[in-house]
């Protein structure tokens, strides 16, 4: 979307297509009533968005969290990159490849995920950022993450750990969904394919992206082994680890 195109909508010359409706509201994390709102109510509500928590609202949100990190067990051998494979909740049949960087920070683990997509039919590369917090309870990992420019959308995680002496894969389930087709809440099988806590990330950047289902660059084993398949009998996504 050019920038003469948007100034025309924000001066009211024009009016934006459905379609650029719909990006822009995805962008800046609004519903379409919201945006077509008069310039008041819709200040209104932004600015209940944006207003910060109370500092009992802040401290019972702590207290909350702290009872769940008391109980996290430790990640250490889990530190290092990652590509993470799942199926693309906006792009219907392709896989993303993204990259991702765990952490621990004074004594509490992390993940900063790196999108580089290039999207058919437009120009250059879409990057995203994502971050997460992360928890070790009841042999599961868990984690939250949200993407750390708009913050409209959160998605949780949990993985199987590892239970061999080199690790390899570990594999679950993410819930969250798409900024594209009217953010429609979606699950996916999510595999993560260790690389090691020294590589190239310029190299690795570079092999991530958005890709066909038969692209021979994914490996045949993970593509069989993200694939969403709810089998005859069951009625929910799930998946068993490797």
């Amino acid at each position: 979307m050019n920038r003469q195109q948007f100034n025309k909508y924000l001066s009211g010359q024009s009016l934006p297509s459905r379609r650029n409706l719909r990006r822009i509201c995805d962008f800046f994390g609004v519903s379409e009533a919201e945006l077509l709102m008069d310039h008041q109510r819709f200040a209104e509500i932004v600015g209940l968005r944006r207003r910060p928590p109370t500092e009992h609202a802040s401290t019972e949100l702590m207290f909350h969290i702290e009872q769940l990190y008391q109980r996290s067990g430790d990640l250490g051998r889990y530190v290092g990159y990652y590509f993470r494979y799942f199926y693309s909740f906006g792009h219907a049949g392709k896989i993303i490849k993204c990259l991702v960087a765990l952490y621990e920070s004074n004594g509490r683990y992390y993940w900063k995920s790196i999108e580089r997509l290039q999207i058919p039919g437009r120009q250059g590369v879409k990057t995203s950022r994502y971050s997460a917090a992360l928890l070790f309870l009841g042999d599961r990992i868990f984690a939250l993450e949200y993407e750390t420019v708009v913050r409209s959308s959160v998605t949780e995680i949990i993985l199987y750990p590892s239970y061999q002496s080199s690790l390899h894969y570990l594999i679950g389930v993410q819930t969250g969904m798409p900024l594209l087709r009217g953010r429609k809440p979606a699950a996916s099988i999510v595999l993560f394919e260790y690389l090691g806590r020294s590589i190239d990330r310029r190299k690795a950047l570079c092999a991530c992206g958005l890709f066909k289902e038969d692209d021979p660059t994914i490996d045949a084993n993970i593509r069989s082994m993200i694939r969403n398949r709810i089998p005859e009998g069951n009625f929910v996504l799930e998946t068993e680890e490797v």
